[in-house]
């Protein structure tokens, strides 16, 4: 198989039929606590949604990175950061989170302490106390894996889910594409980059990673009368969009030009020969909303940018438009283009 994604056939046959999920009450007998899973694993849903008898809404969300010995400060961000986003997008504000690791056998107690002390940072930036976990060494891995299971409280607005989504109404997206992948590549090709382009070019891409929280902008929307929230990852914007209609059992229609990109972008993945609609694109959420207009005002009051770059439809044609041009939206193979580019660099 490919790095990234399991693609969604597989998923779909393999996984997500093996799993049975929604409607299962918990008992929590030392706490009196009873957990009602109201939704859990399908195509796009990042968290799962548990009603707690004391008439809150909890959100879990998990993610997974692979960590060199020396802990990279950016990954583990990027981690944390990638959970925060998912339950911002499910309307609920991150609260705690359990760390599992699988450590190789090179790594040495300084190493844990190190990586530790960072994740802690990590999470306490996003409002996340490291609530517990599990710690391994093993054989059988190479690089540090971490799997981070983050929770969080759903606010006053409720859950924001992708069955949310009707025929009709508008999508939204913020900020520009492929900001996540383009900053991953600014650093990793800054030489070959700088054989192009000048220094302050590739710079501000590398600093791209500045704007991959979404939290803001999920809340502001939110109170706005966004429904369906979906954050941008890997696949990035196609992919996203794919996941969203697949979620809603919609089509849709977008305007390919309407598409936000920055001119970093483009001049980044021409050199390194990638995809920018394809690529990581963590940092911009993409919404739905009965009035798509009033919820890019909103947000434009607080400096985010964003557009109406499309609506939802009844079917299940899934249109990108370029003027004259149609275009079918494909299902995402699930390819992680830029830990090949970072692999082979």
């Amino acid at each position: 198989m490919r790095t990234g994604k399991l693609p969604e056939s597989a998923l779909k046959r393999s996984v997500l039929k093996q799993v049975h999920t929604g409607n299962h009450r918990i008992s929590r007998p030392f706490t009196g606590m009873i957990l009602e899973n109201t939704k859990g694993a399908a195509i796009g849903s990042d968290c799962a949604f548990f009603a707690a008898s004391s008439g809150q809404i909890l959100a879990w969300c998990a993610q997974e990175a692979a960590v060199a010995v020396k802990a990279d400060t950016g990954e583990l961000a990027a981690l944390v950061q990638k959970c925060a986003n998912n339950l911002a997008a499910a309307g609920a504000r991150p609260v705690s989170a359990q760390i599992s690791l699988m450590l190789p056998e090179t790594f040495e107690e300084s190493d844990v302490k190190e990586l530790m002390t960072m994740l802690t940072a990590a999470c306490t930036m996003q409002g996340m106390e490291i609530a517990g976990g599990d710690t391994n060494v093993t054989s059988y891995v190479t690089a540090a894996i971490l799997t981070m299971t983050a929770i969080g409280v759903v606010g006053e607005e409720g859950v924001h889910d992708l069955s949310m989504a009707k025929a009709g109404q508008d999508l939204i997206l913020t900020k520009w594409i492929g900001l996540e992948g383009t900053a991953i590549l600014a650093k990793t090709y800054r030489e070959k980059l700088l054989e192009r382009y000048p220094a302050f070019l590739v710079d501000e891409a590398a600093d791209f990673e500045k704007y991959l929280s979404i939290t803001e902008e999920a809340s502001i929307a939110a109170r706005c009368g966004a429904l369906a929230m979906h954050d941008l990852s890997m696949g990035g914007v196609f992919g996203a969009l794919w996941e969203l209609a697949e979620g809603a059992n919609l089509g849709l229609e977008v305007d390919f030009k309407k598409l936000p990109i920055r001119q970093e972008t483009v001049e980044v993945c021409e050199v390194c020969g990638v995809n920018p609609y394809e690529m990581r694109s963590g940092g911009s959420l993409l919404m739905t909303a009965d009035d798509g207009e009033a919820i890019v005002s909103a947000l434009a009051a607080a400096g985010i940018p964003a557009v109406v770059i499309g609506k939802l439809t009844d079917g299940q044609d899934r249109i990108i438009r370029k003027e004259e041009e149609v275009r079918f939206l494909d299902r995402p193979k699930g390819a992680d283009v830029i830990a090949e580019c970072v692999k082979e660099a």
